[in-house]
């Protein structure tokens, strides 16, 4: 094995495997060494979680590292997000109000199994001459100039070699976060477990009322990532290519203690309490349990993920929120893309210290932006008015604003992000302050919500901004005036959701801008910008507490 290489990868994880087979696309000269800690090939289904992937991590894998063809051979097509919201005792799914599409969304995602995957791009990183090594643990890390030193062990004794750049996608254990003491705590505080059965759970099969069925004629429910919501919880239920069901509960640290959790027998405990239903489908399954596994405090910080000096990380060595939505996949695609630009860049001789600290820069504020989604605001996913009104939002501004950027590959374009920087800032502003909306809404609506459905998709804009991602790229102007007219419609979006909260309170006008009087004196409409019309998801009312 040579002793030199351009870069080192410590972790032959999702993250680790496609950063190398990035830079094979864009730099095939560039010489890779992959340190992967396990030996592979690894288990199928029962290895990780982050199954369910959302259009940015899709489209990078789909498209960007050019995996299309093994995603749609060993993996399932996903049927979008859907949720179900309480209703009485949670014990008959036809009842709840149900958010979700009945047909595949333009843009497509997928179900990842996450060993079956990582076997596959484990292979073809080898094939495409990068070094690969499992059964390889990372011993230590010696930042220097111009090169850095790693020493790892293999089951042949220890080495040590050299390269230009280490890029850390060692996950959780952050291998340079804690070599370099950068922690970052963060206040959202939740907890998780999740487990597998080698069988398909399908949501369809609950219930065999007739208008229930018909919402989703194929009885395709099952390919969606089923939400089961409540007061402080949801709970996944995620197929697999490989035949097996991925269950997961995640739930607020203060409203659901974790050593409710912690096993898998408390876990299903826990259901029979909350989610009946699914305690039944669960307990029926359990001699055939495949694996169980539990996290405590899973969200967090830090202080740098990109550095002047020839580091990096990626995936969740650096920085993880939630799996709400599923972003983990979006912030491997953002912290790749970011990597491999400062990596070519450098290579070819080019100084790249102003861009990895713009880089890093923009990778912690989206890290921000994306910890609001989260942070407080468990206590309202009970609510099936204000989440359905919250996940229309968030999914608003992902399409209209990030993914739209990503896309068009502008993140890593420095002077366009500078170019658009007074919009960004405005964005985000709006972006904190409907959160701050969402959770006091969702503490002062205490009314009873069941029997319906609704679809984020109804709304045509709503539509018509996902099915918009994978268009031709635009320039810059064209593209700065799309981000403009978004940026306009969400303040109308945004208007439109906060007359509808003020119906419950009318104090709630100050979330969107405070010292405002009325509804309609929130924020000034935009010339040119079509008034929202929000009716396919506001809820009728069964009863007030």
């Amino acid at each position: 094995m040579d002793s030199r290489f351009d870069v080192v990868i410590a972790g032959g994880g999702l993250a680790g495997l496609t950063l190398a087979r990035q830079l094979h696309f864009e730099a095939p000269h560039v010489r890779v060494l992959v340190c992967e800690k396990r030996r592979h090939p690894v288990p199928e289904a029962a290895f990780k979680v982050g199954e369910s992937s959302v259009e940015i991590g899709a489209h990078y894998f789909k498209t960007i590292v050019n995996l299309e063809a093994l995603l749609e051979r060993d993996h399932l097509p996903k049927l979008g997000l859907r949720y179900f919201f309480p209703y009485e005792s949670n014990r008959d799914i036809a009842t709840r109000v149900e958010l979700g599409t009945s047909v595949f969304p333009p843009v497509p995602s997928f179900q990842l199994d996450r060993g079956r995957l990582e076997n596959s791009l484990l292979t073809l990183a080898r094939e495409s001459g990068a070094s690969v090594l499992d059964g390889c643990t990372v011993r230590e890390i010696d930042l220097g100039d111009p090169e850095h030193g790693v020493v790892f062990d293999t089951a042949d004794g220890r080495h040590r070699v050299t390269a230009r750049w280490i890029v850390d996608s060692s996950g959780r254990a952050g291998l340079l976060k804690r070599r370099l003491g950068l922690r970052r705590p963060v206040s959202h505080s939740a907890n998780a477990c999740w487990f597998r059965f080698p069988d398909r759970l399908k949501v369809d099969d609950w219930s065999d009322d007739p208008v229930w069925r018909a919402r989703v004629p194929e009885r395709q429910r099952w390919l969606s990532t089923n939400h089961l919501m409540g007061a402080g919880y949801w709970v996944w239920l995620i197929p697999l290519g490989s035949g097996s069901t991925s269950v997961g509960i995640v739930a607020d640290a203060a409203l659901h203690p974790f050593h409710r959790l912690s096993r898998f027998d408390r876990a299903v405990d826990w259901l029979r309490e909350f989610e009946p239903q699914c305690a039944e489908v669960v307990e029926a399954h359990a001699p055939q349990l495949e694996d169980f596994l539990a996290l405590q405090h899973f969200a967090h910080g830090c202080e740098r993920v990109f550095s002047p000096d020839r580091w990096a990380m990626t995936g969740e060595s650096g920085v993880f929120t939630d799996p709400f939505y599923s972003p983990g996949s979006d912030f491997i695609a953002i912290g790749n893309d970011f990597a491999t630009d400062l990596i070519t860049r450098d290579l070819r001789g080019e100084d790249v210290r102003e861009r990895a600290e713009i880089f890093n820069t923009t990778h912690l504020r989206l890290f921000d932006a994306f910890l609001k989604l989260y942070d407080g605001q468990y206590p309202l996913m009970g609510n099936a008015q204000v989440m359905t009104a919250k996940v229309a939002w968030d999914n608003a501004t992902y399409w209209s604003v990030t993914a739209l950027l990503f896309f068009q590959r502008r993140l890593r374009h420095p002077e366009f992000m500078a170019s658009i920087d007074p919009l960004m800032r405005r964005f985000f502003v709006l972006h904190a302050r409907m959160q701050q909306l969402f959770a006091a809404w969702g503490r002062g609506d205490h009314a009873a919500y069941g029997h319906s459905r609704a679809n984020v998709m109804d709304v045509d804009r709503l539509r018509q901004l996902q099915s918009s991602l994978d268009g031709p790229m635009m320039s810059d102007g064209v593209l700065r005036e799309r981000l403009e007219h978004n940026c306009a419609w969400l303040e109308s979006m945004a208007r439109a959701w906060q007359r509808l909260a003020a119906e419950h309170d009318p104090a709630l006008v100050r979330f969107i801008a405070p010292g405002r009087a009325s509804p309609d004196d929130v924020l000034p409409e935009a010339p040119g910008i079509e008034r929202v019309d929000l009716e396919p998801l506001k809820l009728a009312t069964l009863a007030r507490a």
